[in-house]
């Protein structure tokens, strides 16, 4: 099987003796190829957002797997659910062959480890409310591609993430994601173009669920944890946006529903906490619709395309 992520390109011969700003020139030529690929697998993660979106519902779980720098990237993403929009850190679920935590010297050698890829994730019990989103540049990784087919198995939604277009990985996914950054300017040093690429697509991918998932407003994070001062100042200030009224007023309702944005916005516009929480359960949460409903706006029209017509 051809791996482009392992590729030795001619074009970098010599390039220890480059000058500086030469090998860093080629370098940043990689990363904006690297997220031009990016492009290319826009439909692919609309599909695999509506497909988490449709599934997840009030228990299901987001499980990220990958080892090596994609197992980082990835659990680097899914740790930035909670604090960004609100998503329960028990939902998020990190399979790492290196271990939960992102250390230096972790381990790699664990990644060959197929039976205990398939092992860890049986042990989740893995449903069909459940998404599995693996990432491997190669889409070789033992490890990640035997953790993906238990998850199959099992009826759980599985995404997989891959920069080869022949990647094993995809044969275990529901919705593949394949973002072809060709070879590195370092051969095999996937933290690079492969790396950069599949950042920008866990972050869209993840970002896309969660506004479909009704945690995003205008643009505005509506869901944020608020746990410390700078987030409590963050939703003030939403609040403020999206019903035009005085900081005091946004602070005191704040106060009043706990530090929660979308019935704080609800507050605001007459109701009492309690009558704000129903209508947001009813809204399914969605403050948008919550506000349709009690009559306090929350129509828009839709964004007409201003993406220009490619040949």
């Amino acid at each position: 099987m051809k791996r482009s992520t392992e590729t030795i390109s001619p074009r970098y011969r010599g390039l220890d003796v480059w000058k500086d700003e030469e090998i860093l020139d080629s370098m940043w030529e990689g990363q904006a190829r690297a997220i031009a690929a990016v492009r290319r697998a826009l439909p692919s993660i609309a599909w695999a957002a509506r497909a988490m979106a449709e599934r997840l519902g009030q228990t299901g779980r987001i499980i990220y797997v990958g080892a090596g720098t994609s197992g980082r990237l990835a659990a680097l993403d899914g740790a930035e659910l909670a604090p960004t929009f609100g998503w329960p850190e028990q939902r998020t679920v990190f399979l790492l062959p290196q271990g939960p935590v992102l250390t230096a010297d972790a381990s790699s050698a664990n990644e060959d480890d197929a039976p205990r890829g398939r092992q860890v994730m049986l042990e989740l019990k893995p449903r069909a409310e459940d998404a599995a989103i693996a990432v491997a540049a190669s889409g070789t990784t033992p490890f990640t591609r035997a953790a993906a087919l238990a998850a199959s198995e099992r009826g759980a939604l599985v995404i997989a993430i891959a920069n080869n277009a022949d990647a094993p990985l995809f044969q275990a996914a529901d919705v593949p994601i394949l973002i072809e950054t060709g070879a590195e300017i370092i051969s095999g040093s996937t933290r690079m173009n492969a790396g950069t690429a599949q950042k920008a697509v866990l972050g869209m991918l993840s970002s896309l669920l969660m506004i479909r998932l009704g945690h995003v407003y205008d643009g505005l994070m509506v869901n944020l944890n608020v746990s410390n001062e700078k987030l409590r100042q963050r939703a003030i200030n939403i609040l403020v946006r999206i019903t035009g009224c005085a900081r005091a007023t946004a602070t005191e309702a704040l106060e009043r529903c706990h530090g929660q944005v979308k019935p704080a916005v609800l507050v605001i516009k007459g109701l009492t906490p309690a009558a704000a929480g129903d209508a947001l359960v009813k809204a399914g949460g969605n403050l948008r619709a919550a506000l349709a409903a009690i009559g306090g706006g929350g129509k828009v029209s839709p964004k007409r395309s201003t993406s220009r017509t490619r040949a």
